[in-house]
Order: structure tokens, then C-alpha cells, then sequence
């Protein structure tokens, strides 16, 4: 079938398997580039592995450590007639070109957050990995049931104490536009936590640790966002930003949990970039595209691969790291410079549905967007008649 793209919103319902393709074989040339990382980890297991963040660390882990990974993520497979999730497509690729190389690479495509599928990592890694050396945790859910209660949660993207009323950018009308929201309640905040927090991690952690599959020195990282004045009413100081705080609670009690081992847990704050989760925050589309116009002019711009090979090479493995003052890897300084704020709030304030293509680099917006999906991609031809059924 020809596929082309179907956006809806902040979302495109379908995927290019080749440009899926494609884009991960760009991220691995880029580890590939900047060499074998020193120190770094043997066995990877990554939890939320298929896009974003998490799929650059995947790479990251194969392609400039050479370690085995195993991929936790919870992605539609294809059929004749209907293509896959771009996770899936992107888990494809990656795996196929670990194992083109030698390397362990295997996956499980379910809810992370259940029982069973917990079980099915335990048994793996028993049989085929064995105890790992690095947890990667990535998970960016709308959703979560807990196991042990039954209960789904749903998070919620709304400001605490009083509505928020901001400027954003309609990605279907690509109309500049002014949207307020009205706070979260008590229970809405509670059930932020409980799908965005850090208990599925510590139960992860706990788990793995039971089973004597965690290696002696074993690191573990979950990855947040934390921003700066711009983003908090609707992140750092809202509902979302209660859930961060909860991910910073379970890295300490891991951390000491890890010690017997002489293990280590850290929470690693990245930049702002387009990724499918934060498109579906309604701030983040006109102050990534704004930042990305700034950033870009300065030489200072980096996608998901370049911060999480600097992560891996500079902090979690090297010796320059960035400390804040909860103990977190800092990777998002650039963005948070004070210069740059100031430039990101004065355009801001002046851009409008007229001049947004020109104030903004709401261009590159787009296309980072669809890239995520495997279209736009250069040499690729999107009138190809191409296969959506793709194997693992």
C-alpha cells in the first residue's frame, strides 16, 4: 500500500515502516559517530523503548556500548491493510540492525505497568540476558491500571488552584489562540501521580532486585522534564509537576534500595523537544517551536538522540556531570539559560496567528512531528507502494 500521512490533532494515526526506518538508522549513524562510550552498560533493559527518549536510549545503549538490550513497549502491530504504530516500526528497525551486528536485541510488546508482563521480562532475562546493568524507565502513559487494585487511572494536564488561561497554537488550524484551563481537583492530582509517578518504577526495581536480575553496580534512570517561569503554571506547578515530584520520591527510596548492590538511581532532566507525549500538552507546541528557533540560531539545538548520547557519554557513564540540588542529572541547562528565557518570552508575547511562521520555527515543528511517524524523511519515496507487515 501507498501510506501518507493522517494528522489528527496532536497525533498521526498511521506510520511509514520504510521512514520509520530511516529516521532509526539516523540515530544509530550519530552514536556511531561519537564513538564507543567508556564504562558503559552491558545488558540494558528499557522500559517505554519504542520512540522518544526511550528509543535513543535503546540506540544509545546498542550502537555506542554494544550492549545487549531488551525493550519493554506497548505498540500496535500491523496488518495487510492497516500499518503499525511508528513504535512499533521503530523497535523493528532497531532490533533488526542490532542483531545485523551481533547484538542481543528482543522485545516485549505489552502494558508495562501490569503483572504479566513484569513476569515475561523476569523470565527472559533469566533465560536469555540475564541480570542487567542499567534500568532505563520512559514511560509517557496517559493511563494506568493498577495490578493489585483493578483501578484505572487517567492523568490529567490542568494547573493547580486557580484556571490558567495561556497561549498556545491549534496544530490542527495552526491558528495562534489563547485556551484556559480550569485546575485539577483533588482526585484528578491523586491520579496524576499514581500514572505519572514513580511507584511503577519502584515496583519494577524491586522486582527485578527480588529475582537477582540486577548486576552488581547497576544504574537506573527515569527521565523528566522540568522547564522553567514559560512552561510551570502547566507543568512543573501542576498536576504533572506533583507526579515529577513523586518520581523524585522513588528515586531516593531506590536509590537506597540499590545500595547493598552498589548501585546507583538518578532522575535525568532533559530538554523540550516534539515527542508524541509532549504535543498532547497544549503549551508545549508554540514554546518548543519557539525555543527551536532560538536554539537553532545559537548552534545550541539538540533532538532526543543527541541529549541522550550526551547523557550517557557525559553523566551517567562520564565525568562531567550536572548536579542540581535534588541529586538529578541536569541536561536541559542550555534551554534554561536565562538569555534564552528571556528571548522565548519576548517572541511569546508578540507572536501571532500572522507572523507565526516567521517568529516561530514552527516549520521544523512540523516536520520533527511527522518524522516521529517515518515521513518527511529525505530518500525516502512516499509514492512507493511499500509492505506494513514488518517482523520484530
Amino acid at each position: 500500500m501507498v501510506i501518507q500521512p493522517k494528522v489528527r490533532g496532536f497525533i498521526c494515526t498511521n506510520a511509514h515502516p520504510v521512514g520509520c526506518a530511516a529516521n532509526v538508522q539516523q540515530q544509530i549513524d550519530y552514536v556511531k559517530r561519537g564513538g564507543p562510550i567508556a564504562g558503559g552498560p552491558r545488558r540494558v533493559l528499557v522500559i517505554g523503548a519504542s520512540t522518544g527518549y526511550g528509543l535513543a536510549s535503546r540506540i544509545t545503549s546498542a550502537f555506542g556500548c554494544g550492549a545487549g538490550t531488551l525493550g519493554v513497549f506497548f505498540e500496535k502491530e500491523p496488518i495487510e491493510r492497516r500499518p503499525g504504530t511508528a513504535g512499533y516500526y521503530n523497535t523493528a528497525a532497531m532490533q533488526r540492525a542490532a542483531r545485523a551486528e551481533g547484538r542481543y536485541a528482543q522485545g516485549i510488546n505489552g502494558d508495562a505497568f501490569s503483572d504479566a508482563v513484569k513476569a515475561q521480562v523476569v523470565d527472559k532475562l533469566k533465560r536469555e540476558l540475564g541480570p542487567v546493568d542499567l534500568v532505563v524507565y520512559s514511560i509517557a502513559a496517559p493511563r494506568r491500571t493498577d495490578p493489585r487494585t483493578g483501578i484505572t487511572y487517567t492523568s490529567a494536564l490542568k494547573p493547580i488552584g486557580a484556571p490558567f488561561t495561556m497561549r498556545g497554537i491549534n496544530t490542527d488550524s495552526l491558528v495562534v489562540e489563547e485556551t484556559t484551563v480550569e485546575p485539577a481537583t483533588e482526585e484528578e492530582i491523586a491520579h496524576t501521580i499514581k500514572v505519572m509517578g514513580g511507584e511503577d518504577w519502584e515496583w519494577w526495581m524491586q522486582l527485578l532486585q527480588h529475582e537477582g536480575l540486577l548486576a552488581e553496580g547497576c544504574k537506573t534512570t527515569a527521565y523528566t522534564y522540568i522547564g522553567k517561569e514559560m512552561t510551570w503554571p502547566l507543568y512543573g506547578h501542576a498536576a504533572i509537576g506533583m507526579a515529577k515530584r513523586d518520581l523524585d520520591r522513588a528515586a531516593v527510596a531506590i536509590g537506597k534500595q540499590l545500595q547493598g548492590i552498589g548501585g546507583e538511581c538518578r532522575v535525568s532532566v532533559l530538554k523540550a523537544l516534539v515527542t508524541q507525549a509532549s504535543s498532547a500538552i497544549p503549551i508545549m507546541p508554540l514554546y518548543i517551536s519557539i525555543l527551536y528557533k532560538i536554539m537553532k540560531e545559537e548552534g545550541t539545538h539538540e533532538g532526543c538522540i543527541e541529549q541522550i548520547q550526551g547523557l550517557f557519554a557525559r553523566q551517567l557513564y562520564g565525568s562531567a556531570r550536572e548536579l542540581d540540588e535534588a541529586g538529578r542529572l541536569r541536561m536541559d541547562a542550555k534551554e534554561l539559560r536565562d538569555d534564552v528565557q528571556a528571548r522565548v518570552k519576548a517572541l511569546w508575547e508578540t507572536v501571532t496567528t500572522g507572523n507565526v511562521d516567521q517568529l516561530t520555527d514552527l516549520k521544523g515543528y512540523k516536520e520533527e512531528f511527522l518524522k516521529l511517524f517515518g515521513f518527511g524523511i529525505p530518500g525516502v519515496d512516499y509514492s512507493a507502494d511499500v509492505d506494513p507487515v514488518v517482523q520484530l
